[in-house]
């Protein structure tokens, strides 16, 4: 089976190339917007440079004409509230699929965001109408839309995976897993946070490669999957987990950093379709 990653360079990306470098029978291409130094990717991989905001025409070409495509590109993170996602990254977005699909590929595992649901709280089910409250949200839902009406009109095999979220290696230094790792590093006394009490859907970007990769290779077509943890979590309870993890002894400043404004106190996924497509491997 041939499998093509589109932003393989990104957090995400790197770590479902590992997993497929230890996946049998499976070639694969990895796609990123800059030519790539060659160090970064597992042995064997062979790297495509395109930028999907230039001449599309020949992509599914460029890509080695893929089975299926694990598509993770998306710019502009992590500014959830810029118009850049809809004015820019959408329509973008959109054409280089649509020139995929049209071409020959008939497979597609696309990234979407737990954005999509809105400001609900509580538990979030995929059968749950969308209702994003920032243009990251809604950039990534009109996608999925448009992605919908072009797999009915090709035969596109459509898997919707909805990302809620990671933390690990590689991750942005703003992130709050970075900043963490390089607090303990440096050995400061304390770390600065929010009062930690939100409660979110947690997964190590490893488990979430693991799932991205599984459903390409054996779910096509699976619609909107969560791809998540299903058990809330606190800010709190997780970082004094990385803290006991790594044996550090910082201090929490807690309510150091407001909560952000575009997304809900409490809200985790419902994953047990995940959990029902991973039990059929």
């Amino acid at each position: 089976m041939k499998i093509a990653v589109t932003g393989a360079s990104g957090f995400v990306g790197r770590h479902v190339l590992q997993v497929l470098a230890l996946s049998k029978d499976v070639q694969v291409v990895a796609a990123s917007r800059r030519a790539a130094d060659a160090s970064w990717l597992p042995a064997g991989m062979a790297h495509v440079a395109i930028d999907m905001g230039g001449p599309v025409e020949d992509a599914f070409r460029r890509l080695g004409e893929p089975d299926a495509v694990i598509h993770l590109a998306w710019d502009g993170l992590p500014n959830y509230r810029a118009r850049h996602h809809f004015e820019t990254q959408l329509p973008e977005q959109y054409r280089f699929l649509r020139q995929l699909a049209e071409s020959g590929l008939r497979s597609l595992v696309c990234a979407g965001t737990c954005f999509e649901y809105g400001m609900r709280s509580g538990e979030l089910d995929e059968n749950l109408v969308p209702d994003p409250s920032n243009p990251y949200g809604f950039a990534k839902d009109a996608l999925r839309r448009e992605l919908q009406f072009l797999a009915a009109d090709t035969g596109l095999a459509l898997t919707w995976a909805r990302l809620f979220y990671m933390y690990g290696e590689g991750q942005a230094p703003g992130s709050l897993y970075s900043q963490f790792i390089a607090a303990s590093k440096r050995g400061d006394a304390e770390f600065a946070m929010s009062g930690g009490e939100q409660l979110r859907d947690f997964l190590h970007v490893r488990d979430v490669a693991r799932y991205l990769v599984t459903l390409a290779l054996l779910h096509a077509g699976a619609g909107v999957v969560n791809v998540c943890s299903g058990t809330p979590t606190s800010v709190r309870s997780l970082v004094e987990g990385w803290r006991e993890t790594y044996q550090m002894p910082m201090k929490l400043v807690l309510g150091h950093f407001p909560y952000p404004s575009y997304e809900p106190m409490a809200f985790w996924g419902r994953n047990a379709k995940l959990q029902q497509l991973m039990g059929a491997m």
